[in-house]
């Protein structure tokens, strides 16, 4: 009996090895981690305007749906696979309202104070997205992404349009780091894993 728990134990232990990349029929190579799914699509087009061709994604999304079953709110890390550069993207796509941005969004991590993102100073729309709000700093970017590896959770706080206070959602960070490593090993790799 000892044998056996000792095993199970293990088994539990190593948890995240059992994460292993599938074929989507949408085309693309998956791997959930945790709380966050990694995503490479099968072919790099170095060619496309858009970055979904050349990138690899991770998110995480808020337990609120919209009309269309997806989250109203998420994060997203996003590897450029052609020079491996990391992008961090919050999309806001509730099923009534939308960001003011008049306001800031912010993010807040455990008991610090929270980081205030303008929008045309520290986030930015980008590719013809019109509710997906890209970290315009790269520092600033580098700085959140490392704090998510260390964490468990951040609350994401956006104001909408006619609505008195933000609304907040609180986002889990576990299998970020899962995540980046998944982003990191199969980024240039388009064949069978």
């Amino acid at each position: 009996m000892r044998k056996a728990m000792s095993l199970v134990a293990i088994l539990l232990s190593t948890g995240a090895a059992w994460a292993e990349p599938f074929h989507h029929p949408f085309g693309e190579w998956r791997e959930y981690n945790r709380d966050w799914l990694a995503a490479c699509p099968d072919v790099i087009d170095e060619d496309a305007g858009g970055y979904y061709h050349h990138s690899c994604f991770a998110s995480t999304g808020s337990q609120e749906l919209n009309g269309a079953g997806l989250p109203a709110y998420k994060l997203t890390l996003i590897r450029n696979r052609l020079n491996g550069a990391l992008d961090l993207a919050i999309t806001v796509s509730p099923e009534e309202g939308e960001y003011d941005h008049a306001l800031p969004i912010s993010l807040t991590f455990g008991g610090e104070a929270p980081i205030t993102l303008e929008f045309g100073t520290e986030i930015e729309t980008r590719y013809n997205t019109i509710n997906q709000f890209f970290v315009s700093d790269p520092d600033l970017s580098a700085s959140l992404i490392e704090t998510m590896k260390g964490r468990n959770a951040v609350t994401l706080s956006v104001p909408l349009l006619g609505r008195a206070e933000p609304v907040e959602t609180r986002l889990s960070l576990r299998g970020v780091l899962a995540s980046l490593d998944f982003m990191a090993t199969y980024a240039r790799k388009v064949a069978l894993y």
